[in-house]
């Protein structure tokens, strides 16, 4: 894909570039074919509604609907609460934390909720020509899927009309999915005694994801991603980290909350949970379609426990490369090599058993590295615990900036062929790595962009 100096906004594209638009969507076939019937839950506060992205956003959205994704809207409406409470004199105000919502703010809170669900209906409801909701015919379905709780009494505050999400009609959310209908969730819930209750979008649309299983939950923010010192996107966090970063205290408040509820997300099954700007045109599509994304993607980085070995690790490492080398597959090391490049390798650990391990050589003038012994014991294969390993060591490559991951292999050249290496060659190694190829074993040289 381009490189991020080259990107420009979609509306300033090139009328006519045939080939770079083939490769492109030739590129993106292996998504389409991953999330088809995949349930996404995208989540946005009405600062989206009044910054004027609305429009952009449901015809990128019921492009994903066009190509099978299974999807469910939540969206907020605080800021336009809050001009109608301004509006009728009233002197209260919402922001991130829960505050008690009177009777009237609560009137305030349906008025708002239901111009704005009205809104993304009739975008949805769009099929003008030369649009891209041209013969689109996308059903919105809306309804009281949500029962709803008081928050109740905290510290001696009534919350009153505030509450939080006691349980959610899951069947009855995936049957209108099944129907190829969009589900749209207002931040509002109803208890069973008929009273209505001011929810906070964060935390439904969690619930929901939660609820759904869902591949994908999606905040739509202002721009509030993670970030590495040097500006950039940080586009993979592991939870862990994200914790880490919410304990610390560093980040700002509304940065905070998304990144809570995605964390909390990812912990309770959510596979993916993405934080996105949508100030860039196209963010959603750009995410999902492209590599790298252009947001921060939290993932739950242990199935078990993958963490960095230590000395106390290489006799397990040792063990489980020993039948490798003894049949050809690696090449014989020594447990003094690994001893010595210990902080080269990570583990997979499940009640004190290592079962798993890869390594990741870097080569930083190159702009390469290398991923070798990547090692799952034959009892543990089958549950997706060498994808995960892969994962990781490419996380961990670009993290070192590295642009190319390359490794070397005799037997399986198909499995990496599979996760989208390219078979090179010895010259396309870095030059300290040509120096020390081994030519009498003729290994397969695999690369994969990153």
């Amino acid at each position: 894909m381009a490189e991020p100096e080259d990107t420009f906004s979609a509306q300033d594209a090139a009328q006519f570039a045939p080939a770079q638009f083939v490769r492109w969507f030739r590129e993106v076939a292996p998504y389409v074919h991953n999330f088809r019937g995949k349930t996404f839950v995208v989540a946005f506060g009405g600062e989206l509604v009044n910054d004027g992205a609305l429009n952009n956003l449901i015809q990128d959205l019921s492009l994903l609907s066009a190509l099978g994704v299974r999807l469910v809207l939540v969206h907020g409406s605080r800021p336009q609460v809050n001009e109608q409470l301004k509006l009728k004199g009233l002197d209260v105000r919402f922001g991130r934390n829960n505050q008690p919502t009177n009777a009237a703010a609560l009137e305030c809170a349906k008025e708002a909720a239901g111009e704005i669900r009205l809104d993304i209906e009739a975008a949805f409801s769009q099929g003008l020509p030369n649009t891209p909701m041209s013969n689109a015919q996308i059903r919105v379905i809306s309804g009281n899927f949500v029962t709803a709780r008081p928050i109740g009494v905290i510290e001696g505050v009534d919350y009153l009309h505030t509450g939080a999400v006691r349980k959610l009609d899951s069947d009855a959310l995936r049957s209108v999915l099944n129907q190829g209908a969009i589900v749209l969730l207002s931040p509002l819930g109803f208890s069973p005694t008929g009273e209505a209750f001011n929810l906070a979008m964060e935390d439904l649309a969690t619930s929901v994801a939660i609820s759904l299983r869902a591949e994908k939950l999606i905040f739509l923010t202002q721009n509030r991603t993670i970030r590495h010192e040097d500006g950039t996107v940080d586009t993979e966090l592991a939870r862990e980290d994200a914790d880490a970063l919410l304990a610390g205290g560093a980040l700002d408040e509304d940065t905070a909350t998304f990144l809570s509820h995605a964390s909390r997300a990812v912990k309770r099954g959510v596979a993916r949970a993405h934080l996105l700007p949508y100030t860039l045109d196209g963010s959603v599509l750009l995410e999902i379609f492209t590599h790298d994304g252009v947001g921060t993607m939290v993932v739950e980085d242990t199935l078990d426990d993958l963490r960095p070995a230590t000395m106390d690790d290489v006799g397990a490492i040792v063990r489980l490369i020993d039948p490798l080398e003894a049949d050809g597959t690696l090449v014989p090391r020594g447990r003094a090599v690994i001893e010595r490049d210990v902080e080269q390798f990570t583990v997979l650990e499940h009640d004190g058993v290592i079962y798993g391990c890869v390594a990741m050589i870097p080569y930083p003038d190159d702009r390469m590295a290398e991923m070798a012994c990547l090692i799952v014991h034959p009892e543990w294969q089958g549950e997706g615990e060498g994808e995960m390993l892969l994962r990781h060591a490419e996380s961990k490559a670009r993290a070192a900036g590295a642009r190319r991951l390359f490794v070397l292999t005799t037997r399986t050249s198909h499995w990496f062929i599979k996760r989208g290496f390219v078979q090179g060659g010895v010259a396309d190694l870095p030059r300290e790595r040509q120096a020390h190829y081994n030519r009498s074993r003729n290994s397969l040289v695999f690369i994969k962009k990153l």
